[in-house]
């Protein structure tokens, strides 16, 4: 079982041989107005397909504290993170470790959110949302010799990052509260990072807000703005043909 979970939004999927996509995908409507964990704790009591496996993974959306694997000291976790992060105190922070990046992710779990997955399941690993996209598209920058700038939209979040053959040159994210926000972000990343305007490529994923103004905008200023096609990347795949299946999903199962 995977449960996703964004600040204002709650999916459950679950791999099965019962279909053709290999997997079950369930969007939750949340309650406006009560935490995530509480809206949890309610789907416990409502959907069966939720209780009938011991084993899950809480793959969650959270600010990332980057670290560098040869720094990496597993005492200091707490503190780096609430150092960059304070207004995530009243959390526990974890950690993924991605080696083909050469970096440890730091990120914060809601501690309520952590006990109703603890109470149901007896097996729990806690996933940062980024991490298998991020491990997809570190795969696909080695196509081609040109850099590369990935911009990926979910959750009204835009996260950028780019890649140097096994590292992070660049990771951030970005709360895109209109669209005409997002090309001002690309565009900043892109001039900081010192990129080619007509050689280099911004690659663009996710759920695009208002995808034709925003490409015609980078197009008035970057010649290269290819986007990532799901049913495309993975050979039309039936699993990218479900409705609201989002890139971490897919990258996590078939990624």
């Amino acid at each position: 079982m995977t449960i996703r979970v964004s600040q204002s939004s709650l999916a459950f999927a679950i791999a099965t041989n019962e279909n053709e996509a290999q997997v079950e995908y369930h969007p939750y409507t949340i309650k406006s107005g009560v935490s995530i964990a509480a809206n949890l704790r309610e789907a416990f009591k409502t959907n069966e397909e939720l209780r009938s496996t011991n084993r899950a993974r809480l793959l969650l959306d959270s600010p990332v504290l980057l670290v560098p694997i040869e720094e990496y000291r597993e005492d200091q976790n707490e503190t780096l993170f609430l150092h960059s992060f304070p207004s995530t105190e009243g959390c526990v922070v974890m950690n993924n470790v991605i080696p083909d990046l050469n970096a440890v992710a730091l990120f914060a779990v809601n501690k309520d959110l952590k006990l109703v997955m603890e109470d149901n399941y007896t097996d729990v690993k806690f996933t940062l949302m980024m991490q298998p996209v991020w491990h997809y598209l570190h795969h696909r920058s080695f196509i081609g010799i040109h850099r590369k700038l990935f911009a990926h939209f979910h959750d009204g979040v835009l996260e950028l990052f780019s890649f140097e053959r096994n590292r992070f040159v660049f990771c951030n994210r970005y709360n895109v509260n209109h669209p005409k926000d997002a090309p001002y972000f690309i565009l900043f990343v892109w001039k900081e990072l010192a990129m080619d305007q007509l050689k280099d490529e911004l690659y663009l994923s996710g759920d695009i807000p208002e995808k034709e103004k925003l490409m015609a905008e980078l197009q008035l200023h970057l010649r290269k703005t290819p986007t990532i096609n799901p049913a495309a990347d993975f050979n039309r795949a039936p699993m990218t043909a479900i409705k609201g299946m989002t890139l971490d999903l897919i990258t996590l199962y078939i990624g």
